[in-house]
């Protein structure tokens, strides 16, 4: 039974009264310094050392052989390959059309400013693999960076000691599907430092960004390094947000909320209605579907845990206003009308509209990326796409006549900034104009 969270008569500030797990990367990010510190002065040994004790598994290499890659893909289930296979197929028409035009504008005749979208030379995509193997994250990072173009993908997952010190052989068997052949068993904050300053030793390069979701020390170790690369986002436990009527089946609205509570004891379940009946009826269904789960101490963790709650309020408008507050990572919108209130929703990691369209869908395949902002960081930030693997780069080109008509601007602006020099490198090129044209060979 979810705890109940009256807001029909509230006016507060939503955000501050909604549930929400408490994640303190700041304090994991002490524990997590020396760990990168260590990356970066002596590469992979001081990685090692923290696999070993963090991990319980030494791995002298931490490089996948390729022949352990294709194996992997050679004994896997059949069915998981199709539906590994059809995810794949489907992620890519989701993120094709994402891709971007280079575009030219003329500013002034003469002027022209264009936009060139490059991608970005080399990624590090890292794939968790505590409580769980998550195969669709190797799809979810590393079809959009295909798409993209990125040239160079390295896929960062933690040693298995079970798997004789590589990463779960599904991780490995889907990096064989979409063709990526670097591959380290490695997890954890060592395993973004390594992806951030690389061994050139042992000949792993340095990227440029990385993705990918993990725990809160991966975050934390995303934080340390960002700057000296890019990041997707620090990834926080994962959130579902239900904004129900009494259209609402129970039975699903219960399943959804029970199937993101499955993933980790911090995982936030939360249930916006305006049905008290609705609500009732969910808490029946949680009790009885919980009771069949197989992670059940977990579920009941996550669904009894501050973090999780049925949310009460009046109507779907203010239902709406309290789901914009709390920013789920997954929203869905299950109500009459449904397209109608999802299409007014400002702050979601992805919305999902309708009965039909839960989320594990889109955790597989819907097409759609679920690397997803947490934490409320949707009313900023987007999920994982094309985009984030490309840089947008302009070129500006002027003709001498079009920089001549511009000179008195950039002249009056770097005075009033008191950068002159700025005026003077135009009114060089003036000059050389002038002199040029008044010469006998002019």
């Amino acid at each position: 039974m979810l705890r109940r969270l009256d807001l029909t008569t509230a006016t507060a500030d939503y955000r501050r009264v909604l549930p929400r797990a408490k994640v303190d990367v700041h304090a994991a990010v002490a524990s997590v310094t020396p760990i990168v510190e260590g990356v970066a002065r002596r590469g992979y040994p001081a990685a090692r050392e923290a696999t070993l004790k963090f991990d319980g598994v030494d791995v002298p290499e931490p490089r996948v052989p390729a022949a352990a890659v294709s194996a992997a893909l050679t004994a896997l289930d059949p069915a998981v390959r199709d539906a590994l296979a059809e995810s794949i197929r489907r992620a890519r028409i989701g993120h094709e059309p994402q891709r971007r035009s280079d575009h030219t504008t003329q500013v002034v005749p003469g002027g022209t400013v264009t936009e060139k979208w490059v991608p970005v030379e080399r990624v590090g995509l890292y794939v968790p693999g505590g409580l769980a193997v998550y195969p669709s994250s190797v799809v979810m990072n590393v079809v959009p960076a295909q798409v993209a173009g990125v040239d160079s993908i390295a896929v960062f997952s933690p040693a298995q000691q079970e798997f004789g010190g590589l990463p779960h052989p599904t991780i490995l068997a889907a990096c064989a599907l979409l063709g990526v052949e670097e591959v380290y068993a490695i997890g954890g904050a060592q395993a973004i430092a390594l992806a951030a300053y690389g061994d050139f030793a042992l000949g792993i390069e340095p990227v440029d960004v990385i993705t990918g979701p993990g725990n809160v020390y991966v975050a934390a170790a995303k934080r340390l390094v960002r700057g000296i690369v890019g990041i997707d986002a620090e990834a926080g436990p994962t959130e579902i947000a239900i904004l129900a009527d009494s259209t609402a089946d129970p039975v699903h609205v219960a399943a959804d909320l029970i199937s993101q509570a499955e993933h980790d004891t911090l995982a936030a379940s939360v249930l916006v209605t305006d049905s008290p009946e609705l609500a009732d009826a969910v808490d029946i269904e949680i009790a009885r579907q919980v009771a069949l789960t197989k992670h059940l101490e977990r579920v009941t963790t996550a669904l009894s845990g501050e973090q999780s709650a049925t949310v009460l309020v009046r109507d779907l408008e203010q239902g709406l206003r309290v789901v914009d507050a709390y920013a789920a990572e997954h929203l869905e919108v299950i109500a009459a009308d449904a397209r109608k209130w999802a299409g007014r929703v400002r702050n979601a990691g992805c919305v999902f509209v309708g009965a039909h369209s839960p989320v594990s869908l889109g955790d597989y395949c819907a097409g759609s990326n679920h690397v997803l902002p947490t934490g409320c960081t949707a009313r900023h930030a987007s999920g994982l796409s094309v985009q984030s693997f490309l840089k947008g780069v302009h070129l500006v080109e002027y003709t001498e006549q079009a920089l001549a008509e511009a000179a008195p601007f950039v002249l009056a602006l770097s005075a009033a900034e008191d950068l002159p020099a700025h005026g003077a490198a135009v009114s060089a090129r003036l000059a050389a104009a002038a002199a040029s044209a008044q010469s006998p060979s002019a």
